[in-house]
């Protein structure tokens, strides 16, 4: 009888330890809130006078300034080399974008007090080793693609921190990275000697998603025509579409302002 006791008092234990653990769990898992979307921005986030600074904020800021450290040099073999007028064109961009872009990053990196590197990293530096090895046609189509495949890979970062930063600094940044970033691939692509075809498989290598969107089009059917996309109304507009021929993009904007002394 005694030993039933003593069991139906450890049962009673038991089952009081596990509801009290049960009531508090989930009041402990949903304020952690660990692996969570929340948690994951959270982490790693310090508030600065221009908005929250996160890690991934901190990444584009690192990364614009890593591109420069290997695109000017790459701009500056292709204007050395000059093989043809269109690579001489695109090296040229390549300068003067990098060099604007790395006086506007190593300005906001003052600001916010992240640190920079100061030389390319390992797959940077061997971009630039396969480039001085190559010459002739080789040389030419690996300065372009190289450069446009890097450049179709940050686009998309670019446009994910544009749109979920909290950080003034950085969305400027962001906004001045665009432009430059968009002018290089369009000056790439005008050389005639992008490898599409690469780029796109390269995209989808290791993906086994079934592709979606709509469906394809049935040869010798024509599409019907799509009415124009118009206000309902006659309002009066002041703003106009971006200025610019086909081909080009429009990088003018003012200079940097250099409040921390950054560029002496």
């Amino acid at each position: 009888m005694q030993r039933m006791r003593i069991n139906g008092t450890t049962f009673l234990v038991a089952a009081l330890v596990a509801t009290v653990g049960a009531i508090a769990f989930p009041v402990w898992s949903y304020a952690d809130r660990s692996g969570t979307g929340q948690a994951n921005v959270a982490a790693g986030t310090v508030n600065t006078q221009w908005g929250p600074l996160t890690a991934a904020d901190r990444d584009l800021i690192v990364r614009v300034r890593l591109a420069g450290l290997w695109e000017l040099p790459a701009g500056q073999q292709a204007l050395e080399r000059a093989p043809s007028q269109a690579i001489k064109e695109a090296g040229d961009h390549l300068i003067v974008g990098h060099t604007d872009l790395d006086k506007r990053v190593r300005i906001v990196a003052a600001q916010l007090g992240v640190a920079l590197p100061n030389q390319p990293n390992e797959q940077q530096q061997g971009w630039l080793q396969e480039m001085s090895a190559a010459s002739g046609a080789e040389y030419e189509y690996k300065f372009v693609n190289l450069l446009r495949a890097a450049h179709g890979k940050i686009f998309p970062v670019i446009g994910t921190v544009r749109n979920t930063t909290r950080n003034t600094l950085v969305r400027q940044l962001a906004s001045d990275t665009n432009q430059t970033v968009l002018d290089h691939i369009t000056i790439l692509e005008k050389t005639g000697k992008v490898d599409f075809d690469a780029i796109a498989n390269d995209a989808v290598s290791g993906t086994t998603a079934s592709p979606t969107g709509p469906a394809a089009p049935v040869p010798g059917q024509i599409a019907p025509s799509a009415p124009a996309a118009e206000p309902s109304a006659n309002l009066p507009t002041t703003s106009s579409v971006s200025p610019g021929a086909p081909g080009t993009v429009n990088t003018g904007r003012p200079d940097p302002v250099d409040t921390a002394g950054v560029l002496g």
